[in-house]
């Protein structure tokens, strides 16, 4: 197993690109913000007086299960680990399409829109990046004999 290091000369051992501290409070804060969301779905869903009670109590606990995925992606790219970068792609790839309907809503949903098209861009941008890439231990692997 390989450590995870940057491959720039006078890098100490384990220290994080900046694209991937980047990368990793970007999807931490969208995990934050879903996960804040949801919380509010959820007590609204239990205060308030929904038409549909189990409706809205199934739309708050899948938003507060999908943010799960950006903080754990956003934990994972903090401290290195190769696995984090998928998930982060992913969280990054299923937001623009949120965002964009989000843009096209009424009331402050459109400010709220471009703020996560813009997150998510920047993200996408971070775990794309050479350095963050081979920091994060992601690449072609070395040829050699196959088993």
């Amino acid at each position: 197993m390989s450590e995870n290091t940057t491959e720039e000369p006078g890098a100490p051992a384990g220290e994080r690109p900046r694209a991937v501290t980047v990368a990793a409070v970007l999807c931490g804060v969208q995990g934050a913000v879903a996960a804040a969301f949801g919380g509010v779905m959820l007590l609204l869903a239990v205060a308030g007086d929904p038409g549909d009670r189990t409706q809205a109590l199934t739309g708050a606990v899948t938003v507060l299960v999908l943010a799960a995925l950006p903080l754990a992606a956003g934990h994972g790219l903090w401290r290195l680990r190769r696995w984090s970068r998928a998930p982060g792609v992913v969280v990054q790839l299923f937001s623009l399409p949120i965002a964009f309907t989000l843009v096209g809503s009424g009331g402050l949903w459109p400010l709220a829109g471009a703020g996560l098209a813009l997150s998510a861009v920047a993200a996408l941008g971070c775990l794309v990046n050479p350095k963050a890439t081979r920091a994060l231990g992601v690449g072609p692997r070395p040829a050699g004999p196959t088993a």
